[in-house]
């Protein structure tokens, strides 16, 4: 192989590597503007009614600080999880474009399909997103006000002992963020 060929050969790699770093680093970029809670309320149908239904619940004022945004509970934080879930989100964006649900009327008639999906996507994934932050072996019972420790208690010593927990977070906590949709029968599957 002559000297040129060689030269160019390492060009074009060079070029590829430096193509790649850019593109990477592009994608990477546009997928974390694309997972803050400025993002998801950017759009009227989110701002007007579930933001404002987060701000009146503890997941957005609480005691300790620590605020819940959407995406720490609708995004997952693993990456092949997370580039999954933007897929889906693409879903969403078709949605947007239809102008499905841009008025709180046409919001609210899809409200229970809406919360369906997510909790359906919730329970798939073990309520991955809640045990970002809530772990059953990290919970204090004796913290806990009686009847929410009451319910907690078995979950807790499957956790603690290595078993899987008979039920996971979404199971018993629909509606900790968002208001319930009319028509919701705690007894339905989903």
């Amino acid at each position: 192989m002559n000297e040129s060929k060689k030269k160019g050969g390492l060009f074009l790699i060079a070029v590829g590597i430096v193509a790649g770093v850019i593109l990477w680093g592009g994608f990477n970029t546009a997928m974390e503007m694309t997972n803050t809670e400025t993002f998801c309320i950017s759009c009227h149908e989110m701002e007007q009614t579930v933001y404002q239904e987060l701000q009146e619940t503890i997941h957005f004022t609480n005691r300790t600080g620590v605020r819940a945004t959407c995406p720490d509970c609708h995004v997952p934080k693993e990456w092949i999880h997370k580039v999954v879930r933007k897929i889906q989100a693409t879903n969403e964006l078709y949605h947007k474009m239809l102008g499905t649900i841009d008025t709180p009327e046409k919001y609210e008639a899809k409200r229970l399909e809406l919360a369906q999906n997510v909790w359906r996507s919730m329970k798939k994934t073990d309520s991955r997103e809640c045990r970002n932050c809530h772990k059953f072996v990290s919970m204090d019972l004796d913290r806990q006000a009686p009847r929410s420790s009451e319910q907690h208690d078995p979950h807790y010593w499957d956790a603690v002992d290595g078993k899987e927990p008979q039920k996971t977070c979404i199971d018993c906590h629909k509606g900790i963020a968002h208001s319930l949709p009319e028509g919701f029968d705690p007894n339905a599957e989903f």
